[in-house]
């Protein structure tokens, strides 16, 4: 007879919950009460795995930042370095969707994190989430800096200015817009991804800076 597979642990089942929740709607508060009830497990044992709120989020989004994306465009040597990282970032540009979803994806971030001052646990749940997508473009950056298709050094840097743009993008989804929106948005990576792939190996120190 065949095995069958083993039903996942108590703890798993915590951080596929919590995991599913922040896929379903990245603005997820992942309360311990919220996340127990989705788990189906008790609040006492998912305290036992993670005493704190701020303990599950960062073991979740760890967990997160190790999960390859199928069919990554920063692996299509078809294309140049430049259009390779500008897919990439259309990747994240995209989980906001357009229109009425662009709206309610802006929605919950400001209900969340902006009409009012968040939780030092909310608070947290964003800043990991952040760290998530600067993550994911250090690594596409690191790729090619790997290929010696662009100049070494200033990651992070390069990292928080590209995610500043999408960061605008994704604001500027939400308004009102005219037909030509996709369009602008893919110049304005252009931009922004040749200046951070002509982008000198490390920034001038503005103390220093004549």
């Amino acid at each position: 007879m065949e095995a069958q597979p083993a039903e996942p642990g108590t703890r798993d089942k915590i951080l596929i919950a919590a995991a599913t929740m922040l896929g379903e709607n990245p603005t997820a508060r992942l309360s311990v009460r919220a996340v127990a009830a989705r788990a189906q497990v008790s609040t006492g044992s998912l305290r036992h795995f993670f005493p704190t709120q701020r303990a599950l989020i960062d073991t979740v989004i760890a967990g997160i930042y190790d999960v390859d994306i199928p069919d990554d465009p920063i692996d299509d040597h078809t294309s140049t370095p430049n259009e390779r990282l500008v897919a990439c970032l259309r990747l994240l540009l995209a989980q906001v969707g357009t229109g009425d979803r662009a709206r309610r994806h802006w929605g919950g971030i400001y209900e969340a994190y902006v009409a009012s001052t968040p939780s030092d646990d909310e608070a947290a749940t964003y800043l990991a989430l952040e760290r998530l997508g600067r993550h994911r473009i250090e690594r596409w950056l690191t790729t090619l800096i790997d290929e010696g298709a662009i100049p070494d050094g200033a990651v992070e840097q390069r990292a928080r200015f590209l995610a500043t743009v999408l960061n605008g993008l994704m604001t500027q989804r939400a308004l009102p817009a005219d037909a030509v929106q996709v369009e602008t948005e893919t110049e304005m990576l252009r931009l922004a991804v040749h200046a951070v792939t002509t982008a000198p190996a490390q920034a001038p120190n503005p103390a220093t800076a004549p």
